[in-house]
């Protein structure tokens, strides 16, 4: 499979029996028993997945989401050992692609990765598109997966960029948030509509209040690019 992952969990037997389960896979695997080990691992493995716990000692798993919000080319996949509504928005606003409560099902955890590696691997196919996407102040170059702002990259997400550029390649389109949702995240994400709904919050923040206009709430039904007049 050729799939990199990270296991980061202070609790051995289970970061032990998500490696073993990845590894019967074919996944190469490296494993952290807190959020520091784990992010030196992701500058010496440079891993396609982590799977982060979020309760660890030294970087919690919210802390090291903040660390690699820049990295574009790390999917994240959270566990949290609470059935918190608030954890999961969190680590969904700082950058997560996915997340589980423990106790979790084994094979779905590992069908979770390897949908989470599919999408990483097609955001790379999709990079050697070469086109750029403008509007206002806003260029979006696909095949370095770039978004500038009057020349100044955005540090965006793998999902924020790919968010952003089906808006902007799609205008005056009306979005359904599940049509996003299939569309950025797949068909076998398991996260709520609320999902989209956070990342344009995000995006909206990042643009700044002069280029938040361009993605436009349309009220019942889901969000849409500003037209191609800008």
């Amino acid at each position: 499979m050729g799939f990199k992952v990270v296991v980061a969990d202070d609790e051995p037997a289970i970061s032990s029996a998500v490696a073993y389960a990845l590894r019967r896979e074919g996944f190469e695997v490296e494993v952290a028993c807190d959020g520091e080990e784990a992010l030196r691992r992701s500058d010496s493995f440079r891993p396609n997945v982590m799977v982060l716990d979020i309760m660890m000692p030294k970087l919690s798993g919210l802390d090291l989401c903040r660390k690699l919000e820049h990295r574009k080319d790390i999917g994240i996949l959270l566990l949290t050992a609470k059935d918190d509504i608030v954890d999961k928005i969190v680590g969904l606003e700082l950058g997560a692609d996915d997340y589980m409560t423990k106790p979790f099902d084994m094979r779905e955890l590992v069908a979770r990765v390897k949908a989470l590696c599919r999408r990483m691997e097609k955001q790379e196919e999709a990079s050697g598109v070469g086109s750029v996407v403008t509007a206002g102040g806003l260029t979006l170059r696909v095949e370095q997966r770039a978004a500038l702002l009057d020349g100044t990259e955005l540090p965006l997400t793998p999902k924020e960029f790919e968010l952003l550029a089906l808006l902007l390649t799609h205008r005056k389109r009306v979005f359904t948030r599940e049509e996003l949702l299939d569309q950025v995240w797949g068909m076998d994400y398991a996260g709520g509509t609320r999902t989209v709904d956070i990342h344009i919050q995000r995006l909206r923040s990042k643009l700044g209040k002069d280029q938040q206009h361009l993605l436009q709430t349309v009220y019942g039904v889901g969000y849409k690019a500003a037209g191609d007049s800008l």
